[in-house]
């Protein structure tokens, strides 16, 4: 693996602070599910994310973008460990490890890091005081916010193994009941501060003040969507894994 490929792909440099090297990430890799759809493994080791996403200019999900952040940040020279949390959904907590995210010592303070949330980014952000995104608990965990103060996810204190996330990451990517199996989607921010999303073949741009145009796409017109608005090219469209029951 080649840290300078991988500065590259998120134009940044070996000399940049965690700060600018989360948000260009952030803004340069798409938060996206498509391999479930596409019938490719989701494999979650370095080595395997790396050709995925700097050498094929994908993007994927946390499990695939921390995890891959995460072996960049250790090669700069960063102390990072991997912390698993619940998400907050409108049915409820998920199940414990279901979103992966980094603490990360920087100037010898534990902070959190994470670019593979989707719909927000944390900058790094002390995980021991309380804060705008962060809020520590009385029992260890971290509650995180999204900037305007929605709800995020709970992360409980213990530091993980990579390896401990593969139970939940096999899950979430062919389980039934995981929404990222119900169909594709591929979403970035938009260099106004908004966002550009296409969910299956639905173009959805959110303006910075949250007013949203969408338009149904033809399979060309998606295929282009992923080149030009995403930067990859595909040779076949994403199908549903499972799909949502119309009725």
């Amino acid at each position: 693996m080649d840290p300078a490929a991988y500065l590259a792909r998120i134009g940044a440099t070996a000399s940049d602070d965690l700060r600018t090297l989360a948000e260009r990430h952030y803004r340069s890799v798409p938060f996206e599910n498509l391999s479930i759809h596409l019938g490719e493994p989701v494999d979650p080791t370095p080595e395997r994310l790396f050709d995925k996403i700097i050498r094929r200019r994908r993007g994927g999900f946390c499990y695939e973008l921390n995890g891959l952040f995460g072996w960049l940040l250790g090669e700069l020279g960063y102390e990072v460990g991997f912390l698993g949390g619940r998400v907050h959904t409108p049915a409820g907590d998920t199940a414990p490890m279901a979103h992966m995210a980094l603490r990360v010592h920087d100037d010898g303070r534990p902070r959190l890091v994470d670019v593979g949330f989707g719909g927000f980014l944390v900058l790094p952000t002390d995980l021991d005081e309380p804060s705008t995104q962060v809020e520590p608990q009385s029992d260890g965990d971290v509650e995180v916010r999204s900037p305007d103060g929605r709800p995020g996810y709970r992360l409980e204190p213990p530091v993980r193994s990579r390896s401990d996330f593969a139970p939940t990451c096999h899950w979430t990517a062919t389980h039934p009941g995981s929404g990222f199996t119900r169909g594709p989607t591929c979403t970035l921010p938009t260099p106004e501060g908004g966002r550009v999303t296409l969910a299956d073949h639905r173009l959805i741009r959110t303006a910075p003040d949250g007013t949203r145009v969408e338009d149904d796409l033809s399979d060309g017109e998606a295929l282009a969507a992923y080149r030009d608005l995403f930067g990859f090219a595909l040779d076949r469209l994403p199908v549903p894994l499972y799909p949502e029951d119309p009725t």
